[in-house]
């Protein structure tokens, strides 16, 4: 996948974040948490990434703890986790 593409799976993903409601005080902690790493990405923009970073973990608990409530949150951090997986991150 193409930067630009990451890119703007990352800024979408940041959207979805943001305009979530109605979270536990577990999901609103995981979430600062994983919005801070994208933005962390986005700011290195092609930059690379650790294979163990943060990020990968925050991922997976995020997509565990959402995977009821808020399913399409879950498929986009889903396919996130795919691509950077792919990419060896």
């Amino acid at each position: 996948m193409q930067n630009q593409s990451l890119r703007e799976m990352l800024e979408q993903i940041d959207h979805e974040i943001h305009k979530t409601e109605t979270l536990d005080e577990q999901g609103r902690e995981m979430l600062t948490h994983l919005a801070a790493d994208i933005q962390e990405l986005l700011e290195r923009s092609g930059a690379s990434q650790e294979s163990d970073s943060p990020l990968t973990k925050r991922l997976a608990q995020a997509i565990e703890h959402f995977e009821i409530s808020h399913p399409a949150l879950t498929h986009q951090l889903s396919q996130l986790s795919a691509v950077l997986s792919n990419a060896g991150i």
